[in-house]
């Protein structure tokens, strides 16, 4: 098995690499940047992705910083740069390391990254670590209660179809499953709000954040109730589609795991339902549950969540991640995406591991990476 894990840790550094290297080289073909977007900023022709991108140590410094706006037009790479000093526009290229060639700064890039030096946000004054400690409360709260509340109703409530499939019970529950599958988690996340927080009908749960105003001033039973008071309706609406895959795989596994022989060998020896379902499928069948673990817990804990903080004005991570972007903050970025990218990697060897707790039968150590 130490060879197996040492095998593993080895591949994730290209894997890794390439992750970055491909990423980075289509930002080079994107078109737009931060200096674009400074220059934007500087001419009133600026629009942030939400509107909260401030001036920080990239934008607002420049806007008393522009001696040369207003002179001579000047050839330029840069849309909308005509009317400015020369200087100035090598002076924010300086500022941003646009000065050095794209391998150098690929390269600066991947070596800071590794003592996870992610530098600081182009336009806002915090480091990129700070930032992301910032956000990261809200992201582990949705992302963890998500996956959580998920399995802790899915992986029941497809055992118990398994066991009485083409009931009644096994058609009900399949259509209102594949129902709220259907419907979008941000359009019910629309209806709680009209429907629970003030909009039409009832006012029982608070519109915005993960905790309330007097925060501080309450005892510990008092903010775990808040706390979780927040939290009701997001994790609402986003484990309203989160239950239909599970469920249904979950059944689906059992089924197949309930018709093999040694299902019917061991009902045959007297063994009681109860126990050849626990006993003996449970741990087969669950083989398949916890191999697509990662993915939705990934999936929760990082992508899934942007429409839904946006409404209920939860700043995590999905939605610095989607800000981001369209702002052309290049460091918050790639840093996202090396951090999100290595744990999916680490999460996804931790899920192998399980494999051989639960089934000591499997050895990976006989297999090819």
């Amino acid at each position: 098995m130490g060879a197996y894990i040492t095998r593993r840790l080895l591949l994730m550094i290209p894997t890794l690499l390439g992750i970055m290297l491909v990423s980075f080289a289509i930002i080079q073909f994107a078109p737009g940047g931060p200096i674009e977007r400074i220059i934007a900023q500087l001419q009133g022709s600026d629009v942030s992705a939400i509107g909260r991108v401030g001036g920080g140590s990239g934008g607002g410094d420049f806007g008393s910083q522009a001696p040369g706006a207003g002179t001579d037009s000047v050839n330029s790479q840069y849309r909308g740069a005509q009317g400015l000093d020369p200087e100035f526009i090598k002076e924010l290229e300086k500022q941003f390391g646009f000065d050095k060639p794209a391998h150098e700064r690929f390269m600066l890039m991947i070596t800071n990254y590794i003592t996870f030096d992610f530098g600081e946000s182009y336009f806002r004054d915090i480091s990129v670590l700070e930032l992301i400690k910032e956000k990261l409360p809200v992201s582990v709260s949705l992302g963890l209660w998500l996956t959580f509340l998920s399995y802790a109703i899915s992986i029941p409530l497809g055992i118990s179809k398994a066991v009485r499939d083409g009931t009644a019970f096994d058609t009900w529950t399949s259509a209102i499953v594949i129902i709220g599958y259907a419907i979008p988690g941000f359009l019910f996340a629309v209806l709680l709000i009209v429907m629970f927080a003030g909009g039409s009908f009832f006012d029982w749960f608070p519109l915005r954040g993960l905790t309330s105003d007097n925060w501080s001033d309450m005892s510990w039973p008092e903010k775990i109730i808040d706390y979780f008071w927040h939290l009701a309706l997001p994790i609402t609406a986003m484990a309203l589609g989160a239950f239909a895959t599970t469920t249904l795989l979950t059944k689906n596994s059992f089924l197949d795991e309930i018709r093999k022989q040694y299902v019917t060998t061991a009902r045959m020896k007297g063994l009681t339902e109860r126990q050849v379902l626990y006993g003996h499928v449970f741990r087969n069948a669950m083989l398949i549950i916890i191999a697509g673990f990662p993915g939705a817990f990934i999936s929760a804990f990082f992508t899934g969540a942007l429409l839904i903080e946006t409404i209920f004005s939860l700043d995590g991570l999905g939605l610095l991640s989607f800000e981001s972007i369209v702002n052309r903050d290049y460091p918050v970025v790639f840093a996202t995406l090396y951090i999100f990218s290595l744990l999916g990697l680490v999460v996804n060897l931790i899920s192998d591991l399980t494999y051989t707790w639960i089934d000591p039968r499997i050895d990976f150590e006989r297999r090819d990476v």
